[in-house]
């Protein structure tokens, strides 16, 4: 880099990219209010990249009369919404909201069908253009990853903010959509700030300023603390990440197990997560097909519960989890029915594998006759944030505390020395045909 590269006093323009040495509220060279500077600017190397409203966004690229309305991808009225664009969040709309509410809190949106085909083929447009940028791309989904870029300046001929400058630039040129960046040290912080400022953000969080950035903001802000444990952590009166910064670890891991530490770090800003990539897989799954083709639900639950198992050891195997689970049926006319179910965290546990896939299956036990079972999860991410214990469902975290007993009993005497009830004595009278387990091209698909 050249010495300019190294001071953080210069900043530069995101839309022309011109380096600003004056402190000037807009730039000496375009006139654009959007001056990045940041003491830390050219240091950090941890970026998360979010399209914004992405299948929304998409949608107006395609249909200029959208521009200016309010835009609902998503199911009809008894649907859900997948996305909303930002002139329909400004009414209230969001995400999982039912499609009737969404309609009541902005009844003058116009609702889009999901075209997920589409939707997939201008992700992997995105994905491409992040892989020229490094080799270490992670994506979380069709419409966000993480990028490290360390290492990247020689190539680029500019330090890393200033090349997802270019790229977010790009990227609305190129494509026509927007995206938000989240310039950090570390992943966790990296997600917070491309949240902080969107659309078309671009956000910088330095190690220096992290703990007193943290202390203002919700403990929903961290990984892993969701609505229910929020809750919990709600009733032992703690709502804000800087009341974490002032606990002990210890306090924290008795009170709250496992998660505890992780409370504790994040809140400090401390995540040693790299960025790694996953090659091409997007989900991990196992299929069985039968011999003889079953309806009873008792052969299909014993099967089903097998097959979690299997999904379960690869995972584990492999260190990542998945957060949606998807079931495949093949029916006796060959026809193909797949049905999936997103969990608020990821997973690698066979027992949440299962009962999820389960209830999937219990509203397909309507007489069809099926020749195929299968059961997978995709959306796939390292596994160090999966399966936080459940402070609602306490079976669960028992059951969770049973499973990882089990593994241990079954890495020392084999796959056979411990059986649960649902598949003692029963998944063999499936007789299948064959049984597949596969790391799948295809997210809930799996690869021969």
């Amino acid at each position: 880099m050249s010495a300019i590269d190294r001071d953080p006093d210069i900043g530069f323009c995101r839309d022309c990219l011109t380096y600003q040495e004056e402190r000037l509220h807009r730039c000496a060279h375009c006139g654009s209010p959007r001056i990045l500077r940041h003491d830390e600017l050219y240091a950090l190397t941890v970026a998360h990249i979010d399209c914004d409203a992405f299948y929304a966004t998409v949608e107006k690229r395609d249909n200029p009369e959208l521009a200016d309305k309010p835009v609902i991808i998503g199911g009809g009225r008894r649907g859900v919404v997948s996305t909303a664009c930002y002139l329909a969040r400004i009414h209230g709309v969001r995400s999982a909201m039912p499609m009737f509410k969404a309609l009541k809190a902005c009844p003058q949106a116009v609702v889009i069908k999901p075209d997920m085909e589409k939707y997939s083929r201008v992700g992997k447009q995105v994905r491409r253009m992040m892989e020229e940028l490094t080799p270490l791309v992670q994506p979380i989904s069709i419409d966000e990853a993480f990028l490290e870029l360390a290492g990247t300046q020689v190539l680029h001929r500019n330090p890393p903010a200033r090349t997802l400058a270019a790229f977010a630039r790009r990227i609305e040129d190129e494509i026509g959509i927007t995206v938000s960046v989240g310039l950090s040290y570390c992943k966790f912080l990296a997600k917070v700030a491309s949240d902080l400022e969107k659309p078309r953000g671009f956000s910088v969080i330095g190690e220096a300023e992290a703990i007193d950035f943290l202390k203002d903001m919700p403990v929903t802000t961290i990984w892993g603390v969701g609505k229910a444990f929020a809750a919990t952590l709600e009733r032992d009166g703690i709502t804000r990440i800087g009341q974490l910064q002032e606990m002990e670890e210890g306090d924290l891991m008795r009170r709250y197990g496992a998660i505890g530490q992780r409370l504790y770090r994040l809140s400090r800003g401390e995540d040693a997560r790299q960025v790694h990539t996953r090659d091409s897989a997007k989900s991990v799954s196992a299929e069985t097909t039968f011999n003889n083709d079953h309806a009873d639900r008792e052969t299909l639950v014993a099967v089903l519960r097998s097959l979690s198992e299997k999904v379960s050891r690869r995972l584990k195997k492999s260190d990542i989890a998945g957060q949606t689970v998807v079931l495949k049926l093949k029916s006796a006319d060959f026809k193909i029915r797949t049905r999936n179910r997103r969990l608020d965290d990821p997973t690698c546990l066979a027992d949440r594998i299962f009962h999820t896939g389960l209830s999937l299956l219990e509203k397909e036990l309507d007489g069809t006759k099926y020749r195929l079972l299968g059961i997978g999860v995709s959306d796939l991410s390292s596994a160090d944030l999966a399966d936080p214990p459940d402070l609602v469902d306490t079976k669960a975290t028992q059951r969770a505390v049973a499973e990882r007993a089990i593994d241990k009993v079954r890495d020392k005497f084999g796959r056979d020395a411990v059986e649960t009830g649902y598949t003692f004595g029963r998944q063999r009278s499936a007789r299948p045909q064959r049984d597949r387990d596969a790391t799948g091209p295809k997210s809930g698909q799996t690869g021969d």
